[in-house]
């Protein structure tokens, strides 16, 4: 769509201002230097694709393992959601006589007695099994956040390659044009001393010289910033970029059909079923919980020992007031979660329609700067140069259009940048993670 073997160049030689309107190579050289930048491809190097790139961000970003060892962690805890709670060993003296005749003597009362034995709580069924429910569903979560992080870590990286990749490129291409212009600058001088320009005529190379040289601190402090953006992801020191950018096409179809599969909506059903075992361990609350006792109680040899067997039970007498409250409670929450569900679908569906709204209008407006834009500073540099030739155009006209060539070549690439990224963001952000 953009690739660079689409510009089209034009050039029909030029004149020198050393010598006055006789043929001069060393310009048609400077010339055509400045109208090859929209042929040469740019050079690329270094060790990482822009594939590469995402993968060793997803086995390298501290975000991703952060979240992958959260999913570790619920899954280990879930096994022991809903089990019974550990038995408890009591040890007790009872009936130790401390008044009467008796008083400070154990073996002569038949009561006094050390009592050792066991207490095993039993929750009630249904309280298990939402707590086994609500394992299931932090893992759910877990999960869905680990799918989350991973989509943004995805797509902060692919932005910060193709960052990498275009401030290279617009770099590398403001560099050739100001190698390609120095010869013409260089020559400003000489026209004024010659008497073929005015001396006014010289102050403008400067201006555009200095807006070049402005551009290009711009562009390398750019490229400074999407490397440390770069190897922030990826873990690279000093990440440099190969190959191509992914295709810029988009199946805006395929995206409004896969929107319900996004992580970030599938995320919030996580959290509905989250909501749902809350709501379930609040109703287990009006179910009656068990407990169980044996005791085995050791006396003087002269009564005898004995045993007990006990049971408790809890009596959820009054729901009205504890039970049934957080059971309205947790309900409305689990409501709540489900209405911001609605609305956060109904957000991302808003957010697509926009995002692919704005990537045609971009998308038209690279097509406008690679098909027209760029051919007109072309042409324009092309006439300006036969003008200078045949004495019509002065040395500063012939600069200024060159210059133009150089900025509508950067004009393009920004534009060529701003629709791929737009493409790779709204692929990664909506879609599948095959772009």
């Amino acid at each position: 769509m953009f690739a660079p073997s689409c510009w089209r160049a034009r050039a029909d030689g030029c004149g020198h201002p050393r010598l006055a309107r006789r043929p001069l190579a060393r310009c048609q050289a400077a010339a055509a230097a400045v109208l090859s930048l929209a042929l040469a491809p740019p050079a690329l190097a270094g060790p990482l694709t822009y594939h590469q790139a995402l993968e060793r961000a997803a086995a390298d970003a501290p975000e991703i393992r952060a979240r992958d060892l959260a999913v570790e962690a619920a899954r280990a805890a879930a096994p022991a959601a809903g089990q019974l709670p550990d038995p408890e060993l009591f040890v007790a003296l009872e009936n130790f006589p401390i008044s009467g005749p008796m008083a400070g003597s154990p073996g002569a009362d038949e009561m006094t007695m050390v009592r050792v034995g066991v207490m095993q709580a039993v929750p009630s069924a249904a309280r298990r099994q939402a707590e086994r429910q609500g394992a299931a569903a932090e893992v759910g979560v877990a999960e869905m956040q680990a799918r989350v992080t991973s989509r943004e870590v995805r797509v902060a990286t692919a932005l910060a390659w193709l960052d990498l990749y275009y401030a290279k490129r617009r770099r590398e291409a403001l560099d050739e044009a100001l190698a390609a212009l120095e010869p013409l600058w260089d020559a400003a001088p000489a026209a004024v001393a010659s008497g073929q320009d005015r001396p006014a005529g010289a102050l403008s190379p400067v201006r555009l010289k200095v807006a070049l040289e402005d551009r290009r601190s711009a562009l390398v402090a750019a490229e400074g910033r999407a490397r440390a953006e770069l190897a922030r992801w990826t873990g690279e020191p000093e990440p440099q970029v190969a190959g191509p950018p992914p295709q810029p096409t988009l199946d805006e179809e395929a995206l409004r059909a896969g929107l319900d599969r996004a992580p970030a909506l599938r995320a919030w059903a996580a959290a509905a079923d989250r909501a749902d075992a809350d709501t379930a361990l609040a109703r287990a609350g009006r179910h009656p919980d068990w407990s169980f006792e044996l005791g085995y109680g050791r006396r003087d040899p002269l009564y005898g020992d004995m045993l007990s067997v006990g049971a408790r039970v809890s009596l959820p007498l009054f729901a009205n007031r504890r039970q049934d409250p957080v059971i309205a409670a947790r309900g409305a929450d689990a409501r709540r979660v489900r209405v911001e569900r609605e609305a956060a679908a109904r957000a991302l569906r808003a957010a697509l329609e926009a995002d692919l709204a704005e990537h045609r209008m971009h998308h038209e407006q690279g097509l406008r700067a690679r098909d027209v834009l760029l051919p007109a500073a072309l042409d324009r540099s092309s006439l300006e140069t036969a003008s200078y030739g045949a004495g019509r155009a002065s040395l500063p006209e012939v600069i200024d259009a060159f210059t133009a060539v150089a900025e509508a070549r950067l004009e393009t690439l920004d534009r060529e940048a701003m629709v791929v990224r737009e493409t790779v963001r709204i692929a990664l952000t909506y879609g599948e993670d095959a772009l």
